[in-house]
Formats: C-alpha cells, sequence, structure tokens
C-alpha cells in the first residue's frame, strides 16, 4: 500500500514539474537527441581502426621505416651544412621565437625545416598505434613495437634538444645516432610482424647458420658505433665552433674499416651457405650485401676525396639501410610454426607423389 501511495506521489510531482517548467523537459531531451549523434560519430571514427591486419596497415607500416630513414637523412643535412645551431635554443627555435625568423638566414629553415619532419614523424607514429589499438588483445606484438617506436620519437627529439642546447657535444650527438637506429630496428621488426603473424615461431635454417648471422649483427652494431666516434672526430660538427671528441680522425678511420670489411667477408659466408642450402633468407641476406657493398664503397671514396657533405650523409643513410637489413635477417631466421608445419606436409605429399 506505502508502495502505491509513494508511486502515486511521485507521479503527481511530476505531472506539476512538467507544467510549471514546460522548458525542462524540452532541455531534458537534448542529450536523447546529441548522445546518437556523438554514438554514430564515435563509431564512425572507431571504424576506422582496423580490427585486422590489413594491406592499410602493412602500408603504415612500411612508410613508418621509410619515414625514420629519411629523417635519419634530414638530420645529416642539418649536420652537414653546419645548421646545427641553426636554431640555437629549445623547445624553442629562439627565445622569443617558436619559429625561425629571417634573420636566421637557411640555417634556420634547416634546422627548424628538421624539428618539423620530426614533429610529422611523431603524427605518423600516432597513426601507427591508433592503427594497432584494437589489435592489442589478439596482436599484442604489434601493439607493443607501435608503442616503444612511437615513445622512442619524443626521447630523441629530447635528446635532439639537450645536443643544441649542449652546443652539439659530439657524444649526444652520437646518442642521438644510435637511438635513431634503434627506432629504425623496431620500425622493420613492426613491418616483418605485419605480414608473419603471431603465432610461436621456430627455427627454419640451421642451427650454425644462425650463429653466424648473430654474429655478423654484432659486428654490425661494431661498426657502426666505431662510425660514429669517427663522425664525431672529424670536421662535419654541426657547427663551426661545435667541439669534438679529440680522437685521431684518420686513425678511426682505419679502425672503423675493420669490422666494416669483417661484416662483408661474413655477409658473404651466410649467402654462400643459404644458397647452397635454398634457405628462405637468401634474399634478405643478398640485400644485405648490397648495403655493404655500397656502404663500404662510399666510406672508402669519402676517406679518399676530403669526406665531401654529400656523401657523407649517403654513408649515414646507408647506415640505418644497413641495420635494417641485418634486423630483417635476424627476424627471418624463423617463422611462424604452423607455416613451417604446412611446407613440411607439402613436401612429403610430394615426396610420396614422386615415388
Amino acid at each position: 500500500m506505502a508502495i502505491v501511495v509513494l508511486a502515486g506521489v511521485f507521479t503527481c510531482s511530476r505531472e506539476s514539474e512538467q507544467k510549471a517548467e514546460p522548458v525542462n523537459r524540452t532541455s531534458s531531451s537534448l542529450p536523447h537527441l546529441i548522445n546518437p549523434s556523438l554514438r554514430a560519430v564515435g563509431k564512425r571514427i572507431g571504424s576506422w581502426f582496423p580490427t585486422r591486419v590489413s594491406r592499410r596497415l602493412r602500408v603504415i607500416a612500411w612508410i613508418y621505416l621509410a619515414a625514420q630513414i629519411l629523417l635519419v637523412g634530414t638530420g645529416g643535412l642539418v649536420r652537414l651544412t653546419s645548421s646545427g645551431l641553426g636554431c640555437p635554443t629549445w623547445p624553442r627555435c629562439t627565445a622569443d621565437s617558436i619559429v625561425n625568423t629571417p634573420e636566421m638566414g637557411i640555417h634556420g629553415v634547416i634546422e627548424f625545416g628538421n624539428r618539423l619532419l620530426g614533429v610529422a614523424l611523431g603524427l605518423l607514429a600516432v597513426v601507427a598505434f591508433l592503427a594497432v589499438v584494437r589489435l592489442r588483445r589478439e596482436r599484442p606484438d604489434l601493439f607493443r613495437l607501435a608503442l616503444f617506436a612511437g615513445l622512442g620519437i619524443p626521447a630523441q627529439a629530447v635528446i635532439g634538444g639537450i645536443s643544441v642546447l649542449m652546443q652539439l657535444n659530439p657524444y649526444v650527438v652520437g646518442l642521438h645516432f644510435v637511438i635513431s637506429v634503434a627506432l629504425v630496428a623496431l620500425c622493420t621488426a613492426f613491418v616483418y610482424r605485419v605480414y608473419t603473424g603471431n603465432a610461436p615461431r621456430t627455427l627454419v635454417v640451421p642451427r650454425g647458420f644462425a650463429v653466424l648471422a648473430h654474429v655478423t649483427s654484432f659486428v654490425v652494431l661494431v661498426t657502426i658505433m666505431v662510425g660514429i666516434l669517427t663522425t664525431g672526430s672529424g670536421p662535419h660538427a654541426g657547427d663551426a665552433n661545435a667541439p669534438r671528441n679529440g680522437l685521431d680522425s684518420e686513425l678511426l678511420q682505419h679502425i672503423h674499416s675493420w669490422p666494416a670489411y669483417l661484416t662483408f667477408v661474413l655477409t658473404i659466408a651466410l649467402l654462400v651457405s643459404a644458397f647452397r642450402r635454398n634457405l628462405p633468407v637468401q634474399r634478405l641476406v643478398g640485400l644485405l650485401l648490397v648495403v655493404e657493398f655500397f656502404q663500404i664503397a662510399g666510406g672508402l671514396l669519402q676517406a679518399n676525396i676530403g669526406l665531401p657533405p654529400f656523401l657523407v650523409g649517403i654513408h649515414m643513410v646507408l647506415a640505418c639501410a644497413l641495420a635494417a637489413a641485418m634486423t630483417g635477417v635476424i627476424l627471418y631466421l624463423k617463422e611462424p610454426a604452423d607455416l613451417v608445419a604446412v611446407a613440411d606436409n607439402n613436401r612429403d605429399r610430394e615426396a610420396v607423389t614422386h615415388r
């Protein structure tokens, strides 16, 4: 009985409110008109995010990798044109301006342009992350790679800013390049993963070949690190007044060549072995050898004609291409176990048929 009375009181009070305040009914109905529109917009935006690995995601992955390598090239342009302090401070370009000013000349244009490209790369990282965010449960590997590569970009910007504030200290500039190489390797892994899936992987090459490939990758890393020290001792500091690391540049050029030659020999051994055994990595090893050939040829040429900026820039970009190719070789030492099982079954069937 009490419930019926309370219900009657509530109904009467509700009717009186509606008569006394007719505007409230209209205003209270607005959310019902707005919410469906917002939900529709949300669904439309959400529908853009892939729920499976598609051609669109693969295109994003390739663009991401290419942009990482391209930014190394523009960073080299900054350094090789002595524009490293074209914007003398950070995060602003000057103490009073976020952008470069006409008084700063071409050096300001080049340095600020490189910063803008860094921002563009950051936006591309956001796109890559959003492209896999709905796949985070099915493809946590892609989610992690996109996350780590994306976080590396602001870290890279901060390190670049510190290098400016420290007047292009060669060790900070060298660290800046190391992070670039690491980001290239991450984006290479991202490309690899959008093609191969997330199934458990098994080794598809002989163990000895895998060991030789990992040894080669270590020598590649040593080559790149010694190259960074060599550049830090040379004439291309990024600014006429920038400090050098004080090491003997001519001696370092010779030391830098030793692991480079060893890398080349090891890669030839990998290629011969891959072709003899018809291993699935033979094309990637061939690509690695081609990159090494041009890298060594460019290094010898620039060392003998006085380190022209153009060749030094190409050498820097090829170092990142070398890192990408070596990463690809290491990744393709394994393949998803289910694909390997299917391939083995097909071979067995062919063997039975030919009998």
